[in-house]
């Protein structure tokens, strides 16, 4: 259920921040990739979203990934690397806005793109909760629009614990 309130919450911010275009494919397509997760304080150290549980802004997160394009007559690996900065809902975003000649969003047995990502803590914004609990995934949910040739990439959420668990909040477990 909680992961499940977290992938909705990115589908929400994917909507809200207007990213599906409408626009008809060239011959050689633009892929547009965006890869995106949330950062939260995990007040009880359980690695679960809880009522106790906020998200964090001002959290700096790298995020490498690896796409392998594969054509007819080539076979290219294209790499990105950024750090980027989580916004006031703790929701972090890198827009990729154009990958020539490449189809993110074709099947994969026709050659499509190929992905390998990966998103990481750097530092915490708040000296409350600075303890990296869950801070590498590549785990990702991936949405696709053929239409417009665009990728999402969703990471499973990243977060920060407490130094020191609140008993009285969240009991002895």
């Amino acid at each position: 259920m909680k992961k499940k309130l977290i992938v909705l919450m990115l589908l929400l911010q994917l909507l809200a921040l207007n990213s599906l275009s409408l626009r008809q494919s060239s011959s050689k397509p633009n892929a547009k990739i965006t890869v995106m997760g949330l950062v939260y304080c995990d007040v009880c150290s359980n690695n679960s979203f809880s009522k106790h549980n906020y998200f964090m802004p001002g959290v700096e997160v790298r995020i490498i990934c690896r796409f392998n394009a594969a054509s007819s007559r080539t076979r290219e690996m294209i790499t990105f690397s950024a750090n980027r900065t989580t916004n006031e809902l703790g929701l972090y975003k890198l827009d990729i806005t154009s990958l020539e000649g490449v189809a993110c969003a074709a099947e994969a047995d026709k050659g499509s793109l190929m992905a390998s990502c990966q998103a990481s803590l750097i530092g915490s914004s708040s000296d409350s909760c600075n303890v990296p609990g869950y801070k590498t995934t590549t785990d990702q949910v991936v949405f696709k629009s053929k239409r417009s040739n665009l990728c999402v990439y969703g990471f499973t959420a990243l977060n920060f614990r407490p130094f020191k668990k609140n008993l009285d909040l969240c009991g002895k477990q």
